[in-house]
């Protein structure tokens, strides 16, 4: 019971890093029908720069992460304006292609700023042990699910409340009709850029606070896919719900079977099982074509 318990801790604290990536993937393809390849880089991205302000220049929590979160939205408005704007109309796999390309630029020069020796995270969770039920938790883990749990909900009730929100929902749903009543399309998409880059942001502080900050951690860019095609493609709910599932079969299979590298798999494997079960995912919408 107590292996349990911890397991299922690890398993939501990934799942919670992964829910925010995995929201601004969704929320790319929702709002302009493009797959983001570069949402792990953006993780890096967010991971080094906050390293950077609060390690090296020594700024204090609340500065050097708001500095994060705007650079980071600076970066999205950026990369939509320059990148992506010039792209629409063009075929999907070129945009595809422009975006494996950004993300492997966008590695590049973070490696080429910083180093590729791994950074130690300046930890902004005291590192202390937590008994539930006799389970050892340590107080990092409970932080990052508290930390993700709470942008999460900051961000649902972005996109149900507020004016843009509703604008968002309104292009992701049918631009045309958005465009008829007024809304402006290129905004929203820009938009839409800047906050997927503010998520993959702070996933990237959050993870770094358990791991040392490295090139490495891009690859949880990787495991978003089969999250995001799990929970459904265009649904940020399934997201949620997606992110959760991997994150504690991860952790399962890691405790139980003792195989880092099948644990490692495991995602592909669901990735690989609900594509041929349920292509659209658990909550994604069924689209029929007839020809």
């Amino acid at each position: 019971m107590d292996q349990f318990l911890q397991l299922t801790v690890t398993g939501l604290t990934n799942g919670a890093i992964y829910a925010l990536v995995a929201v601004g993937f969704v929320l790319i393809y929702k709002a302009s029908d493009v797959i983001n390849f570069a949402q792990g880089e953006f993780l890096l991205v967010g991971a080094y720069v906050a390293a950077f302000l609060i390690g090296d220049l020594g700024l204090v929590w609340p500065i050097g992460a708001v500095l994060t979160v705007i650079i980071a939205a600076a970066m999205g408005v950026v990369i939509e304006r320059l990148v992506l704007r010039p792209l629409i109309g063009e075929p999907i796999i070129s945009v595809i292609m422009v975006t494996i390309g950004l993300a492997s630029l966008l590695r590049a020069l973070v490696l080429g700023i910083w180093g590729t020796k791994p950074k130690v995270f300046p930890a902004f969770f005291p590192k202390n042990e937590v008994y539930i039920f006799n389970a050892v938790v340590t107080t990092e883990k409970l932080g990052a699910i508290a930390v993700a749990g709470v942008f999460l909900l900051i961000f649902t009730l972005f996109f149900r409340y507020t004016r843009e929100g509703i604008a968002m929902r309104a292009v992701a749903d049918d631009q045309q009709a958005a465009l008829s009543m007024g809304i402006s399309v290129k905004r929203i998409f820009a938009m839409a850029w800047s906050i997927s880059a503010i998520t993959a942001a702070i996933a990237g502080v959050v993870v770094a606070n358990t791991l040392e900050v490295s090139g490495n951690l891009s690859a949880i860019g990787l495991t978003v896919f089969p999250v995001v095609i799990l929970g459904g493609l265009d649904s940020i709910p399934g997201a949620l719900i997606g992110a959760a599932i991997i994150g504690l079969l991860e952790a399962y299979t890691g405790g139980y079977v003792g195989d880092g590298s099948l644990s490692q798999v495991i995602p592909y494997i669901v990735l690989v099982f609900i594509l041929m079960v349920r292509p659209y995912g658990l909550f994604g919408k069924e689209i029929i074509e007839r020809v």
